[in-house]
C-alpha cells in the first residue's frame, strides 16, 4: 500500500515539475530578452579607458608683439599654462597705427616671431585691436576658444574703454601677471635715449651709457628727469625665470649637436629664421651667446640694447633652440667644441659684424681647421642695426607714442599689485 501511494504521487509530481521547469525556461528566456533590450537601450557607462577623450582646453591671447621680446614670450608662456592650447591673435599694422601709433616691425616680421615661440600653437594674422562682439564669437564659434588671456595691466582703448569688457562680461576672462622690467615702450625708449644723447654730444661718456642700457634703465628717469616719456624699469633676473623657460632636456647619447653664436640683440625675424635652419642640421642646437662686454668691443658702445639675462631669455623662448650657453666665448674654442660635444659649427651670411680676420684671429679658426664650420645663406636681411634704423629715421613718431605711452605705464607700477605667474 505504501509502496503504491508512493510510486503515484511521484508520478503526479513529475507532471508538475515538468510544467514548472517550462515555465521558468520561457520567463527566463522574456527576462534575458527584456534585460537586453533594457542594455541596449541604457548602455550602462564604458570603462574610463574606452571612454571618448576630453576636450582640449583652447585659450586664446591677442597682442601687437611688436619688437618681441621675453616680456612677450613669458606673457605666453603664462597663457600657455591656463589651457591645452594657445591660439595667438597678432594685430595687423592698421590697427595698430589706429591705436598706438606706427610699429617698429611689420606683420609678417612679427607673425614669424610669434610662431616661433615654444609655447604658440596657433597663430590668426590680422587680429583686430579691441575684442569686438562679433570677433569674439568667432572666436568661440569657430576657433573653439574657452578663455580669453590678457595681463594685469590696463588695455584702454582711444575711447576710454576696457579692450576686454566684453570677454570679462561673458565671464570667459583669465588673467595673467605683466613680466616686469621690460616692454615694447621700454626698448624704444632705451633707443631714443641713446639717440639723444649722442645728439647732444659726442664727448659723452658711452661706456656709461651702455652700461645703462645693460641694467635696463637710465639714471635721468630714475631722477624724474625729462626724456622720451619712458619709465624704464628694473630687470630682475632669477634662476626661476631661467629654468622656466628651460626645454629641461640634454642631447642624446648619438644625438648630432649644431652649434650657432652671437649677441642676438633685439631679437628678430632675422635671428629666428637661422636658427631654424641651424636647427634642421642636427638633432640639438645650442646657441651661445656672447656677455655685454664681448658685444660692446665688436659692436660699438651703445650695445647691447638688452643685456645678457634679457637677450638669452629671448633666444630660449624659440622653439628651435635646445640649449643656450649664457656668456659664451667669442672665439669657438677646441675646449667649448670638445665640452659640448658639438658636431657642426655655423653662422650667417647677414651678421653686425662679418669681416674676421683671417688665420688666428678669425672667431671661427679652430672649427674651420677642424673642417666643422659652415657659413649658412641667411633668409632674411635683418639684423640689429635694421631695427635701431627703423626708429632712429622716425625718432619724432616714436618719441610722440612714447610719450602719450608714459601715463598708463607710471599708473601701473603705482598701483601694481601682486599676481602670481606660476
Amino acid at each position: 500500500m505504501m509502496m503504491g501511494f508512493d510510486l503515484g504521487h511521484s508520478s503526479s509530481d513529475s507532471t508538475y515539475s515538468s510544467k514548472l521547469l517550462a515555465t521558468c525556461l520561457i520567463g527566463g528566456v522574456v527576462m534575458g530578452v527584456s534585460v537586453l533590450g533594457f542594455y541596449l537601450a541604457f548602455p550602462p557607462p564604458r570603462p574610463l579607458s574606452w571612454r571618448r577623450k576630453k576636450k582640449p582646453i583652447r585659450v586664446y591671447m591677442d597682442g601687437c608683439f611688436d619688437m618681441m621680446h621675453y616680456g612677450h614670450c613669458n606673457a605666453l608662456r603664462q597663457a600657455r599654462a591656463l589651457g591645452d592650447q594657445l591660439v595667438v591673435g597678432v594685430v595687423s599694422d592698421a590697427e595698430i597705427i589706429a591705436n598706438k601709433g606706427p610699429p617698429v616691425t611689420p606683420l609678417n616680421e612679427r607673425m614669424i616671431m610669434v610662431s616661433a615661440v615654444k609655447w604658440v600653437d596657433e597663430v590668426i594674422p590680422d587680429a583686430p585691436y579691441a575684442i569686438t562682439e562679433d570677433f569674439m564669437k568667432k572666436l568661440f564659434d569657430e576657433y573653439n576658444i574657452d578663455y580669453i588671456i590678457h595681463g594685469d595691466d590696463p588695455c584702454i582703448l582711444p575711447d576710454g574703454t576696457d579692450a576686454y569688457a566684453l570677454a570679462k562680461k561673458a565671464g570667459r576672462y583669465k588673467q595673467i601677471k605683466r613680466t616686469e622690467g621690460v616692454s615694447s615702450t621700454d626698448i624704444v625708449g632705451r633707443m631714443l635715449l641713446c639717440v639723444r644723447e649722442r645728439s647732444v654730444s659726442d664727448s659723452h661718456n658711452h661706456s656709461s651709457l651702455q652700461r645703462q642700457f645693460s641694467h635696463g634703465h637710465s639714471q635721468k628717469f630714475e631722477d624724474g628727469g625729462s626724456g622720451s616719456g619712458t619709465r624704464i624699469s628694473h630687470f630682475l633676473p632669477t634662476s626661476r625665470r631661467i629654468v622656466q623657460f628651460s626645454n629641461g632636456k640634454g642631447p642624446g647619447p648619438d644625438a648630432r649637436i649644431v652649434y650657432i653664436d652671437g649677441a642676438f640683440d633685439l631679437f628678430h625675424a632675422g635671428h629666428v629664421e637661422i636658427l631654424k635652419l641651424a636647427r634642421e642640421l642636427g638633432d640639438f642646437l645650442l646657441v651661445g651667446i656672447h656677455t655685454d662686454q664681448t658685444v660692446s668691443a665688436h659692436r660699438g658702445a651703445h650695445r647691447p640694447i638688452m643685456n645678457l639675462h634679457e637677450r638669452s631669455l629671448s633666444v630660449l623662448a624659440c622653439r628651435y633652440v635646445d640649449e643656450v650657453i649664457i656668456g659664451a666665448p667669442w672665439e669657438v674654442s677646441k675646449d667649448t667644441i670638445t665640452t659640448f660635444n658639438i658636431s657642426l659649427v655655423v653662422h650667417g651670411t647677414v651678421a653686425e659684424y662679418n669681416n674676421y680676420p683671417k688665420g688666428k684671429d678669425d672667431p671661427y679658426a679652430i672649427p674651420i681647421s677642424m673642417g666643422i664650420c659652415k657659413q649658412l645663406e641667411s633668409p632674411l636681411d635683418i639684423t640689429t642695426t635694421t631695427i635701431i634704423k627703423r626708429i632712429v629715421s622716425n625718432h619724432e613718431a616714436y618719441q610722440k607714442r612714447n610719450e602719450k605711452k608714459a601715463k598708463s605705464e607710471q599708473s601701473y607700477y603705482e598701483n601694481k599689485a601682486f599676481v602670481s605667474d606660476d
